[in-house]
């Protein structure tokens, strides 16, 4: 018994390395990571996967409001925003951005944490827990994708309730690849401001940052528009893993969100300890649409993770 007990005990006082606030850089293939710790509470830190791929961490800022008493770990992903820019293209692989997130953990010698991946980032995200599972005690999937195809499907569902001229000028111009053509840009604007972003973003300026441009990585790894994938992501599907997944997770999706509800539920049902949100009033860009419900859902289940 006494042995039992001084492990229990060792367990239990066992210390768990503090991180502190700050900026810096981690080296991995191709270039150096930017990340940022920002918050230094006694809760679990959150690793947060930016969407794209080729997105920047922006998108995330509004969780700093959240008033979470643990760290925010932000990154940019190899290529994009304060991180190295890159046009090697063998670098543009779900293998090399999971291989990057694992070594930010490394480097910050993270043993327990949680993943909070957004649109790519959760492509990324579920192939990370996929193969490093052992220190992601939760995981946050906003507005996921798992399956291309199921994607695909829902972005035609989405553009059969498009005006039929826009309809018309979206497969005229992508029968003939003028993905660059004004006309298809503008039925691209109009399907964004109804299903990816309703409401208009803070405008900020960062014209004094150095950030790397990320579209030739959109365009390669997933395609010219979110409702056309023409790059290598055409084929991704992890529904697979899904049931696979052993810790608690949230899953939530716009009301509007071109991650449909439906098919984000289907997703939900798929993951044994999964609780599924709709976001009212919002489009993909959650945080941007309806930051205070977001916000507070987030919140909620961090907190449980942490009890």
């Amino acid at each position: 018994m006494t042995g039992i007990l001084m492990l229990l005990i060792s367990c239990h006082t066992k210390e768990v390395k503090k991180l502190e606030s700050g900026e810096g850089f981690v080296k991995v293939d191709g270039g150096e990571v930017w990340y940022e710790v920002v918050g230094e509470g006694n809760k679990l830190p959150v690793l947060l996967l930016h969407g794209g791929p080729g997105g920047a961490s922006f998108g995330f800022e509004p969780l700093k409001e959240m008033s979470y008493d643990g760290p925010l770990i932000f990154m940019d992903q190899l290529g994009s925003g304060r991180s190295s820019a890159i046009s090697d293209t063998s670098l543009m692989t779900v293998e090399h951005y999971v291989d990057q997130v694992e070594k930010l953990r490394k480097h910050l010698d993270l043993e327990e944490f949680i993943l909070y991946g957004s649109s790519w980032g959760t492509m990324l995200g579920v192939s990370y827990y996929s193969e490093y599972p052992d220190a992601v005690k939760g995981i946050v999937f906003s507005s996921p994708l798992f399956s291309t195809d199921m994607w695909i499907a829902d972005a035609d569902t989405l553009i059969a309730t498009l005006p039929d001229s826009v309809q018309q000028v979206i497969r005229y111009h992508e029968e003939l690849g003028e993905f660059d053509h004004p006309d298809y840009q503008e039925a691209v604007k109009l399907y964004y401001s109804l299903y990816v972003r309703r409401k208009e973003s803070p405008q900020v300026d960062r014209s004094h940052m150095n950030l790397s441009p990320g579209k030739q990585i959109y365009e390669y790894m997933w395609g010219p528009s979110e409702f056309t994938s023409t790059g290598t992501l055409r084929t991704f599907d992890r529904l697979n893993d899904l049931g696979k997944i052993a810790v608690p997770v949230l899953i939530f999706t716009g009301e509007y969100d071109e991650a449909r509800p439906s098919t984000v539920g289907y997703y939900a049902s798929l993951i044994p300890d999964a609780r599924f949100v709709v976001i009212p009033d919002a489009a993909h860009a959650t945080l941007n649409d309806n930051k205070d419900f977001t916000l507070k859902t987030v919140k909620d289940f961090l907190d449980e993770i942490n009890r």
